[in-house]
C-alpha cells in the first residue's frame, strides 16, 4: 500500500496549530482542492466526517472516523467508505526550537490490482502535490506572514 509522508516546519506554536487541524469543516476556506466538509457525527475524541475533494481534476468523496489525541499533537483518520479502497493515515504536531513540525501520513489503495502498477505511482505523486498543498494552507492560516523555513518529503 502505498505511503506519502509530506512534513513543514511552521514557526507557530503547536496548539495553535492543532486547533486549525481539528477544525477541519474549516478547511475549504483555505484549501483549493477541498470543496467540502461536514460532520455528521461527533463524540469523545472523534468525529466523523464527509469530505469532497479535487484530486488533479478528478472528485473524489469518503466518510472518515477521525480521532484526536490533543496531548499527544495527533489526529488519525480511516475512511469508512468512499470512492477508494483503502485512505487512512495521521497528522502529528512536534514543538522544534523553529515552532512546529507538522507531518500528514497517508496511505491509500485503489482496490484495482490489475491497476496498482500503474496507479500508484500516479496517486502517490497526487496524494504528494495535494499534501504539500494543505500545510502550505495551513502554514499561511496560522501564520500570516507565510515563512515555510523547512520541508522534509517522503
Amino acid at each position: 500500500m502505498p505511503l506519502v509522508s509530506v512534513t513543514e516546519v511552521v514557526p507557530v506554536e503547536r496548539e495553535v496549530l492543532y486547533r486549525i487541524l481539528a477544525d477541519m469543516t474549516q478547511f475549504p476556506r483555505f484549501m483549493k482542492n477541498v470543496e467540502s466538509i461536514e460532520v455528521t457525527e461527533r463524540g469523545d475524541n472523534y468525529t466523523l466526517s464527509h469530505w469532497v475533494t479535487r484530486l488533479q481534476g478528478a472528485k473524489f468523496r469518503w466518510t472518515e472516523r477521525d480521532t484526536f489525541y490533543p496531548e499527544e499533537g495527533r489526529i488519525t483518520f480511516t475512511q469508512i467508505e468512499g470512492d477508494l479502497k483503502i485512505f487512512q493515515g495521521e497528522w502529528r504536531l512536534c514543538t522544534t526550537t523553529e515552532g512546529t513540525e507538522v507531518t500528514l501520513d497517508t496511505e491509500f489503495e485503489f482496490g484495482i490490482p490489475m491497476l496498482a502498477t500503474l496507479l500508484n505511482p500516479v496517486g502517490k505523486l497526487a496524494l504528494r502535490d495535494n499534501a504539500r498543498g494543505m500545510l502550505k494552507a495551513i502554514a499561511a492560516e496560522a501564520s500570516p506572514s507565510g515563512h515555510y523555513p523547512n520541508r522534509k518529503d517522503g
